[in-house]
């Protein structure tokens, strides 16, 4: 693994942190005299979003980088280097293009929605991408695959998290998509997750049997839930506890 700076979406995400990583922790007090903080909304919201996504850690109201934030992981598979890495803005187009692919096959209901959310206009992308944590696995700096961890924003529903995954066709059945998913599994058990789920049409067999070869149970069925191409198709909605 090799460290890298942070990539940010938005300029007051990157002030905030090049302020706490010039002086290696902060208090509440340290940012009010700096006169950085002009919105203590947006700021305990920047806060959160960076404490999910890794990029900060909190110990009694020190704020700290985290040592793993930024990190890259390479694997040699199969003679091709393959990194897997959180994503950044300029993933955005690589990411739909992996998730357009998926979705044509119609396979993969929920995809179609979240690249339908990312086609929005920009400040819907920023919002997004601070409502999920997104990793990519790229070949060549080329986005190949995606996987993803949404943060509910019902405070119920805090400890879950809807994890979405794709690889282009022509890179599966090379353990990139059991990289990528081990990748947000490991952050959301950080983040503090304690169950993870997906629901994909009866008729994906291989996304079923993957999830299946990586622990994850059939929690429920719901029948005739999606027609596709006329036909009635159920849904299988899975699950993974995490934290146990």
């Amino acid at each position: 693994m090799s460290s890298e700076r942070p990539m940010f979406e938005t300029r007051d995400r990157r002030e905030l942190y090049d302020f706490i990583d010039s002086r290696g922790e902060v208090t509440y007090d340290d940012l009010v005299e700096s006169d950085l903080l002009t919105d203590p909304d947006r700021y305990r919201q920047l806060v959160a979003v960076m404490k999910r996504d890794g990029i900060l850690e909190e110990d009694d109201g020190t704020l700290r980088p985290a040592l793993d934030a930024g990190t890259e992981e390479t694997h040699h598979i199969d003679g091709t280097e393959v990194t897997i890495r959180p994503a950044r803005q300029e993933d955005i187009s690589g990411i739909l293009g992996v998730m357009r692919q998926v979705a044509e096959e119609k396979r993969y209901i929920v995809a179609e929605d979240v690249a339908e959310q990312l086609s929005s206009d920009s400040a819907l992308v920023r919002q997004d991408l601070e409502d999920q944590r997104f990793f990519v696995a790229t070949i060549n700096d080329e986005v190949v695959g995606w996987c993803a961890v949404e943060t509910p924003r019902i405070d119920k529903l805090a400890h879950t998290g809807e994890l979405t995954l794709g690889v282009l066709e022509e890179y599966r059945g090379r353990d990139i998509g059991s990289h990528l998913m081990q990748r947000a599994l490991s952050w959301a058990s950080k983040a503090g997750f304690h169950k993870v789920y997906n629901s994909i049409p009866a008729t994906n067999a291989a996304g079923i049997e993957f999830l299946e070869e990586h622990d994850w149970n059939t929690e429920a069925i719901r029948r005739d839930h999606y027609r596709i191409d006329g036909a009635f198709v159920d849904e299988v909605m899975m699950a993974l506890q995490l934290n146990d």
